[in-house]
């Protein structure tokens, strides 16, 4: 089955993710991966999509596990020898009423979201075939101009995630440093908002950048990873309090999921729920939803 075009949608069996498994099982040539941690979930989803007419396939990956992720690389490089699409939608957010303390809420959305999501493309990229299209979702929270604690410490991690040369080592020391922060207490002193799902989305945001630097220096010719605000969406995360539709909130995605050979732009861009590109430093931010 080498040869055949492969895409894979991380955290496919609800919510946007969904939208996304109808969009590329729609216009998508070859075959789409819905994966969830809960195979359960998982096959349901599928049975919903057969309903619908499509034919996605199933494999379980829970970003949170680094032997799922292991497991589900060498599946795809034994039975395709590579594949040609990522979606990295799979994430988590803590609702405003949890309890548990702020260093905990850090700790885990942090390792989840962005470091879930790095140890997905590090497990999968190398299995990227040329002309691969990288879509990671990320937020209006992923917006550098989130980053907004006290000034002037918030303006100086603002440039930290900003600088172009940014490495992704130096990425990772950000993120720990955060939940670092926020075991310590004090971390609005040291620049950092009041929220774990801002920072982890602008991990991701920031992530995207470098990895587009990576594939622009790539032997594997035209490849592309963007990120986007898939707007606020009504699903399990925002307690169904979003205005758009899950197929709505798909649109941003799945565009950067197929977008076609050989494009100049957007590249390691950051785009809004409508597709328009947004200078992810400076904004301005367009009306948000």
């Amino acid at each position: 089955m080498a040869g055949k075009r492969i895409a894979v949608v991380t955290g496919g069996n609800k919510g946007i993710g969904f939208g996304i498994m109808k969009e590329l099982c729609a216009k998508f040539d070859g075959l789409v991966y819905l994966t969830a941690r809960d195979e359960g979930r998982g096959l349901a989803a599928v049975k919903q999509l057969n309903e619908m007419g499509f034919s996605p396939r199933f494999h379980t990956l829970d970003v949170d596990n680094k032997d799922s992720i292991a497991k589900f690389a060498d599946y795809i490089k034994t039975t395709y020898g590579g594949f040609d699409v990522l979606v990295n939608n799979a994430a988590m957010a803590y609702k405003n009423a949890a309890t548990e303390p702020f260093s905990e809420q850090a700790e885990n959305t942090i390792r989840v979201n962005f470091f879930g999501t790095l140890n997905v493309c590090h497990a999968l990229f190398p299995l990227l075939r040329p002309g691969a299209r990288v879509s990671n979702v990320s937020s209006s929270a992923g917006h550098l101009l989130a980053i907004r604690g006290d000034e002037p410490a918030a303006s100086e991690l603002r440039k930290k995630f900003s600088s172009p040369t940014l490495t992704e080592d130096e990425l990772c020391s950000l993120m720990n440093d955060f939940v670092e922060a926020t075991k310590a207490g004090g971390w609005k002193a040291k620049g950092w908002p009041n929220s774990t799902y801002v920072v982890s989305k602008v991990g991701v945001s920031a992530l995207t950048r470098i990895q587009q630097r990576a594939f622009d220096n790539d032997a594997r010719q035209d490849m592309i990873a963007n990120c986007c605000h898939p707007g606020y969406v009504d699903t399990d995360m925002t307690s169904h309090k979003g205005p758009l539709t899950i197929e709505q909130g798909a649109v941003s995605p799945s565009y950067l999921a197929l977008l076609p050979p050989n494009v100049k732009e957007p590249k390691g861009a950051y785009l809004w729920y409508d597709k328009q590109v947004v200078d992810w430093v400076n904004g301005p931010l367009p009306t948000a939803v």
